[in-house]
């Protein structure tokens, strides 16, 4: 890989994986699109450390919020009253809505790993994610915040996030469209959708971390993957601030039809 492709994909991953039109889809598809020659070792190399670097956005642009939920969440503990607070219910939701994602993802990994290797699998499940959006905004009746979410709101958006293991299902498209679904108002499924992600995201940083220590060369990579990293935890924070702004006025179906069309590009190249 070179310093110009991982600076690409670094910016792609940041602006995708908070952006409702799947980052894991267009990590399998761009390279394709573009006739990239990327060893294996060496993408998967890349794509845990920009996974890590999104997960570096949503810190820095969450960490208010999540320092009081923290907070909450320990003082309910202590106080043996964990669910008074709102913020300390947000840090319990949050931990439910990470457990359908982790169990799904290692009961079928090796399924997941087929999938990341086929772009018209890919393809396939963009077109899934593309009539998720449709459909949310067509049922949703976007009526409630997140001060009224309960453990049934957080279990859907798990349930939504565990579709996401797939290449090509958006995790934060699955997860707002979920909350949606249960009537939450737009910006208020997306922040909670973008805090949710940040268990699974550190499990697999954490578990992708140990596999690259282990890799020999995996310093000689760091020089031309590092900038990549940046980039990606640059454009992950700027595109969740654009995003909530966005949703506080404007619907899902940009994305929706974002995401047919990159689908229906990939197929028709797979065909012609």
């Amino acid at each position: 890989m070179s310093l110009l492709q991982a600076i690409l994909l670094g910016i792609i991953q940041g602006l995708t994986e908070f952006l409702p039109i799947s980052s894991s889809a267009h990590l399998v598809l761009t390279p394709y699109l573009l006739g990239w020659e990327i060893p294996a070792q060496d993408a998967f190399v890349f794509d845990v450390l920009v996974q890590v670097a999104t997960l570096v956005g949503v810190f820095a642009y969450f960490w208010k919020d999540l320092l009081a939920i923290a907070g909450a969440f320990l003082d309910g503990i202590r106080k043996r009253q964990p669910f008074e607070e709102p913020q300390a219910r947000a840090g319990w939701f949050i931990l439910l809505a990470s457990l359908p994602a982790g169990v799904v993802g290692l009961a079928i990994k090796d399924l997941v790993e087929q999938a990341f290797a086929s772009p018209a699998a890919t393809a396939g499940f963009l077109l899934i994610t593309a009539g998720l959006l449709v459909v949310a905004e067509r049922a949703g009746k976007r009526q409630r915040s997140s001060e009224e979410m309960n453990w049934i709101d957080a279990l859907v958006m798990g349930c939504a996030q565990a579709l996401a293991v797939f290449p090509g299902i958006s995790r934060s498209g699955a997860t707002i469209a979920g909350g949606m679904l249960r009537d939450l108002k737009r910006p208020d499924a997306a922040r909670f959708s973008f805090m949710m992600s940040i268990p699974i995201m550190l499990a697999a940083g954490l578990l992708g971390v140990k596999d690259l220590l282990e890799i020999p060369h995996f310093a000689d990579l760091l020089p031309v993957y590092l900038p990549g990293f940046i980039a990606a935890a640059v454009t992950g924070y700027l595109a969740i601030r654009w995003l909530l702004g966005f949703l506080t006025r404007r619907p899902l179906y940009v994305f929706s039809i974002y995401c047919a069309a990159l689908a229906l590009i990939s197929l028709a190249r797979l065909a012609f």
